[in-house]
């Protein structure tokens, strides 16, 4: 299992032909769509990931749409009182569930905006940057919804049916994504030779902000990738040949999508009443490792972090050792149940 770089799935030709065409689709939307699409094709030439530029397209659509329907179609058309109105719309904005936006929802759809805008006045296409003082929401320091216990965690893993090749890799995903904290995106671009047996690590390439790092990945997780590797992924590749770790029934690559709705099954299925998916188990193999004693910075580097400040969000989940000292430490706790009440009393 050891060897070269895989192939990865936003650099392959086919999805870049495919991001090219989302890119072109937008310059359907006037002037300031063919900006919009001049802007992303410069941030590919700049070597932004794929998988980045393919969400700013489906950001930038929506204020395009927009932009269409007040018929704004030159950049010059948009002002701050402009960019204004569209902020205060998508507050007013609901889904299909009748929910508003996510604050970090709105926040990306109004960055890919400022960011065109701060290119258009970059390139001398416009006189001033309507965004530059735009105020962007405040973003929420939020908690992770969920976080599994251990034997949740098991619950979780014993889920795919592993007398079925599916099950044996699905049962090797979910080992891979808990024991390494790896993202979904790092996972479906893993290729075969980026695991390495003997040292126990695998080679995460071009992770978040194109980063490589090598992170270590358990015995078990390592176990159960064997197991797919010698029983289950031939069968699933049908004579195909691919770079690619993880494989999908028809043997090509798995897609974040499809990925996200497999893992969101089987924590459905193990019914611990807790909901998420690729994202819960990495948030659960953080706070677990900080509950058991590990270093923030030494976690910081699994995850891939580039600011430990991302990472003590952790630390206020991992509440164990918190409990603990509140227990050795507080009066109140030490005093025990002594002054609780009904304490002492017999029924």
């Amino acid at each position: 299992m050891r060897g070269g770089v895989a192939s990865s799935r936003w650099t392959s030709a086919g999805q870049r032909g495919r991001s090219d065409k989302t890119v072109r689709a937008l310059e359907s939307y006037g002037e300031l769509g063919r900006q919009a699409a001049a802007h992303l094709e410069q941030r590919r030439a700049q070597h932004y990931s794929e998988y980045g530029i393919a969400g700013d397209v489906k950001r930038l659509r929506r204020f395009l749409a927009w932009c269409e329907e007040r018929s704004l179609e030159r950049p010059e058309e948009v002002t701050r009182p402009v960019l204004e109105q569209y902020q205060r719309w998508l507050f007013h904005q609901r889904k299909p569930d009748g929910r508003p936006l996510g604050v970090l929802t709105q926040h990306g759809l109004l960055q890919a905006v400022v960011t065109l805008f701060q290119w258009l006045s970059r390139q001398h296409l416009i006189l001033f940057n309507p965004g530059a003082e735009l105020v962007l929401p405040r973003l929420e320091q939020r908690l992770p919804r969920h976080v599994l216990t251990v034997l949740e965690v098991e619950s979780v893993l014993s889920q795919p049916d592993v007398s079925e090749p599916a099950g044996v890799r699905d049962r090797a995903i979910l080992e891979t994504l808990y024991s390494t904290g790896m993202r979904r995106a790092e996972l479906v671009n893993l290729g075969i030779y980026d695991l390495d047996a003997n040292r126990q690590t695998v080679t995460i390439r071009l992770g978040k902000g194109k980063k490589d790092r090598v992170v270590p990945i358990g015995d078990r997780a390592l176990g159960w990738i064997n197991k797919y590797l010698v029983e289950a992924r031939s069968l699933l590749l049908h004579k195909q040949t691919s770079d690619v770790l993880f494989v999908s029934s028809y043997g090509e690559a798995l897609s974040t999508g499809y990925l996200t709705h497999l893992v969101r099954e089987y924590i459905a299925a193990a019914g611990t009443g807790k909901t998420g998916s690729c994202h819960l188990l990495r948030h659960t193999c953080a706070t677990l490792m900080l509950e058991n004693g590990a270093d923030i910075r030494y976690v910081q580097v699994l995850l891939g972090h580039a600011q430990l400040k991302t990472t003590e969000i952790y630390t206020h989940v991992a509440i164990t050792k918190l409990k603990e000292v509140h227990e050795r430490t507080h009066p109140s706790a030490r005093l025990g149940r002594q002054a609780a009440p009904g304490a002492g009393e017999t029924r």
